[in-house]
């Protein structure tokens, strides 16, 4: 009984973790705002491609993220760095002109909605810490249920999509762009620190 209270434990720890880092409820106003033109349809494929893409993105890296790392020679600071310049470059895209929706729906929620905003270097860092934490199974198990959070609190993007109107959704998504790149910014700071512990 001891043994499943720390399993427990350590999948609630895990999944926490990762959704605090993917935090799925502050990507809904940024959604909302972008797709505030699409169809209901449209709106709808665009978040299942989120979450597939995400899904196989979390998956991949829970199984092989570190051999996928290595075949490439990256480390994990680079990828930090890597990823924080890519979401700073969208961010001021964001800022500055905004995003323009190009493509179909499939192709816009994968990028940039699935990656590097929902699944970014944060998230899969966190993976590759739960598995040498917690094993794989644990880190499995947290990456379906952060997954199934997350569609739940996408579920509400219509909602607000009504609430919030065109000048709404303009102002939304220039405020997460400032966000967003403060992130980025943390990502490099916090990839150049790690670089320069291990020298």
């Amino acid at each position: 009984m001891s043994e499943l209270n720390i399993n427990t434990d350590e999948l609630i720890r895990a999944s926490v973790s990762l959704f605090i880092v993917m935090d799925p409820i502050g990507l809904v106003p940024l959604i909302a705002s972008l797709t505030s033109k699409l169809s209901m349809e449209q709106s709808i494929k665009v978040v299942r491609s989120t979450i597939y893409t995400a899904s196989a993105l979390l998956l991949a890296f829970a199984i092989a993220g570190h051999y996928i790392l290595e075949a490439f020679g990256i480390s994990l600071s680079s990828f930090r760095i890597a990823g924080g310049l890519l979401l700073l470059l969208l961010s001021f895209e964001l800022l500055l002109k905004g995003w323009e929706l190009k493509g179909n729906e499939i192709s816009i929620g994968a990028v940039p909605l699935a990656f590097p905003l929902l699944v970014g270097p944060g998230a899969i860092t966190t993976i590759l810490i739960s598995l040498e934490r917690y094993g794989m199974i644990v880190t499995m198990l947290s990456v379906a249920i952060v997954l199934a959070l997350t569609m739940l609190t996408f579920s509400f993007m219509h909602t607000l999509n009504r609430l919030l109107g065109s000048l709404g959704s303009l102002i939304v998504s220039r405020v997460m762009a400032i966000l967003i790149a403060g992130i980025a910014i943390e990502f490099i700071l916090s990839g150049i620190d790690e670089f320069i512990a291990r020298q």
